[in-house]
C-alpha cells in the first residue's frame, strides 16, 4: 500500500471514530428508551457481525482463522463489546448522552495509567499534568447536583467508569494479541462473538424480546444507523487505527467525540448543558491535549 493512500484510509478512520461514534450516543439513548439495553447491543454487533461476513464472502476474502485468534477475538469481543458497550447502553437509561461522552472523554487518561501500570511506560511531566486536568475535569463533571440527584445516575456513571478500564486494557491487549490480519474478518468476529454474549446476559437478564416490527420508527432508524455506521465501519476503522497507530492515539477519539455527542444530544433530545460541564469539558479536553504533545515519546514505546 502507497504511503499516500495508507494516509488516506488512516484520515477516514479517525473521522469514523470521532464522528460517526460521537453520534452513537444520541442513536442508543433514543433506542434504550424503548429497548433492554442488552437485547438492543445483542442485535446491533450480530447483525453487523453477520452482514461483515456476508460482505466478506463476497469479497472472497477467507474467513478461516486460527483457534488462538478465535479466543482472542472472543476476549476482545467482550472487552469492547459485551462489558465495554453493553454496560453503557445500560448506563444510558440513567445519564444524558451528552453527559456519558463527556465521562468517556477520560479515557485517554486511564490508557496512559494502564501502559504505566501493566507495561512499566515512563509518564511524562506533561503528561501528567494532563492527569490531573482530567482529574479535576472529571470531579466537576461527576460533582454537579442536578446530575447525581437523579436516580440511578451515580451507579450509572460508576458502571461508565468501569467499562471504560475494559475498552482501555481491550486498547492494549489488541495491540499485542494474534488476532486475524484481515481488521474485516477481525471485526466480524468481534462483533458476531460479542453480540452472541450480550443475547446470552439478555436472556440471563429476563429481558423481553420483539419483533423489530413492532419498534417505534424512531428505534427502527437508530438501530440501522447502529448497525452500519456505528458498527461496521466506525468498528472497522477502530480495528485498524490500532493495528497502525498507537493505542493512546486511538484513544484521542474521545477528545472529539463529547463535543458531537453534546451537541447531538442538546439539539435532539433536549439535553442540559450546564455551564459547570461546560468547564468540565474545556478542563478535560485540555488534559487530553497535555496527554497528545508527549506523542513523539509514544512512538519510541509502541505496544506490539
Amino acid at each position: 500500500m502507497s504511503a499516500s493512500r495508507k494516509t488516506i484510509l488512516i484520515v477516514l478512520a479517525f473521522f469514523a471514530i470521532y464522528v460517526i461514534w460521537g453520534s452513537t450516543y444520541l442513536l442508543n439513548k433514543i433506542a434504550v428508551t424503548d429497548l433492554p439495553p442488552f437485547k438492543l447491543a445483542s442485535i446491533r454487533f450480530v447483525s453487523a457481525g453477520l452482514i461483515i461476513f456476508l460482505i466478506a464472502k463476497l469479497m472472497r476474502i477467507s474467513l478461516a482463522i486460527t483457534l488462538s485468534q478465535l479466543k482472542n477475538t472472543i476476549i476482545a469481543g467482550f472487552l469492547f463489546l459485551s462489558f465495554g458497550n453493553g454496560v453503557v447502553v445500560w448506563a444510558l437509561k440513567y445519564v444524558d448522552s451528552g453527559f456519558a461522552a463527556l465521562e468517556i472523554s477520560a479515557q485517554p487518561l486511564v490508557v496512559l495509567i494502564m501502559m504505566r501500570l501493566l507495561h512499566g511506560k515512563k509518564i511524562q511531566p506533561m503528561s501528567i499534568v494532563g492527569i490531573v486536568l482530567g482529574v479535576i475535569g472529571i470531579y466537576l463533571l461527576v460533582s454537579q447536583k442536578q446530575i447525581i440527584n437523579n436516580e440511578g445516575s451515580i451507579i450509572g456513571m460508576l458502571m461508565i467508569f468501569v467499562c471504560m478500564l475494559s475498552w482501555s486494557y481491550g486498547s492494549l491487549f489488541v495491540g499485542k494479541a494474534d488476532l486475524p490480519s484481515n481488521y474485516f474478518v477481525n471485526t466480524g468476529y468481534q462483533m458476531l462473538t460479542g453480540g452472541i454474549m450480550l443475547a446470552i446476559a439478555s436472556f440471563c437478564f429476563g429481558e423481553t424480546w420483539s419483533s423489530p416490527l413492532n419498534w417505534s420508527p424512531k428505534v427502527q432508524g437508530s438501530m440501522l444507523l447502529l448497525i452500519f455506521f456505528g458498527s461496521i465501519i466506525a468498528f472497522t476503522s477502530f480495528n485498524y487505527l490500532l493495528k497502525v497507530v498507537s493505542p493512546e492515539k486511538v484513544a484521542t477519539s474521545t477528545y472529539v467525540n463529547p463535543i458531537i455527542a453534546l451537541f447531538l444530544g442538546w439539539y435532539f433530545l433536549e439535553e442540559r448543558i450546564t455551564t459547570q460541564s461546560v468547564i468540565a469539558t474545556v478542563i478535560l479536553l485540555t488534559g487530553v491535549y497535555f496527554i497528545n504533545t508527549t506523542r513523539t515519546s509514544f512512538r519510541r514505546t509502541k505496544v506490539v
